[in-house]
């Protein structure tokens, strides 16, 4: 799939995007880290899969806190200007904080990408149903708060083009993923002290 797909002047709406793997998604975005990217990993069933693809220093998998990966992802990625950092968010943890999509814009931070895994559903907590399975669309609005270069991903090899482009060129970015609703491969171990303190020395900040 062309990156034409998501030209800005006819651009993919979620109901034309596949349905993914989620799984598969975030594994095909950690085989292409080569750089010491942060990512951080929005809670629930995004968190637990990035575990899952691939444990790295870099990786930050956040607790008991909807919405603020791409935040969280932000504040990183001010702090290091020079790193790509990746925030992964669900698309029921976006919808409570839409405000950072519009700071996001504002801030126009070169370095930072977000990820939103849609699969219209409060998966964790027993499959209720979000905004955006009837009809709200994230990327629409992110588009509409000022950032630019947001697109669904309409199938699996479009998505690895546009992870391509924002790992190697300016952002912000943000790239929507329809996804299904399968469950984690594993779970994440809860444990925010050794969280932190891993993701700290995966970025340089601690010894």
């Amino acid at each position: 799939m062309s990156a034409t797909m998501s030209n800005a002047n006819h651009p993919l709406t979620r109901d034309q995007a596949k349905v993914m793997s989620r799984f598969d998604l975030i594994s095909r975005m950690v085989r292409k880290l080569h750089k010491d990217e942060a990512v951080i990993g929005g809670i629930g069933y995004t968190n637990f899969d990035l575990w899952a693809a691939g444990r790295r220093p870099q990786n930050f998998y956040m607790l008991g806190s909807m919405g603020l990966a791409a935040p969280i992802a932000l504040g990183v990625a001010i702090a290091q200007p020079d790193r790509r950092v990746i925030g992964l968010e669900g698309d029921g943890s976006i919808l409570m904080q839409l405000g950072s999509l519009a700071t996001i814009a504002t801030r126009a931070q070169k370095n930072l990408v977000i990820i939103i895994l849609d699969n219209g559903a409060y998966q964790i907590t027993g499959g209720q149903a979000t905004a955006t399975r009837a009809g709200t669309d994230i990327v629409a609005m992110s588009r509409g708060a000022g950032i630019a270069q947001s697109f669904w991903a309409a199938e699996e090899g479009h998505f690895e083009e546009l992870i391509d482009r924002a790992i190697a060129e300016d952002g912000p970015w943000l790239i929507g993923c329809r996804i299904d609703t399968a469950g984690p491969k594993e779970t994440t171990e809860r444990d925010p002290a050794q969280i932190r303190d891993r993701f700290m020395r995966g970025l340089g900040v601690k010894k």
